[in-house]
């Protein structure tokens, strides 16, 4: 699938926080399956509203969505212990 190029501001968040190599691995397996045992993909309650998480790392999800084009879009990464 195709991957959204991230907006500026979650693209500043990755770079703050170290993430820059580890969010480039999952983006790969995002792209090639999105239910990747690697991810930890979960979808996200209320289910219809489609959203989606997938791990970073042990600190960090990232909250994504499928757009009816088949592209995945990222809209939120967070700390997932908040």
């Amino acid at each position: 699938m195709l991957i959204k190029p991230l907006k500026t501001k979650l693209t500043k968040f990755i770079r703050t926080h170290g993430l820059i190599n580890k969010m480039a691995k999952q983006i790969k397996l995002l792209e090639e399956n999105y239910k990747h045992p690697s991810l930890n993909t979960e979808k996200l309650e209320p289910k219809e509203l489609g959203l989606y998480s997938f791990r970073i790392d042990h600190k960090y999800r990232a909250i994504f969505h499928i757009l009816t084009t088949g592209e995945i879009e990222i809209i939120d990464i967070n700390d997932h212990y908040q």
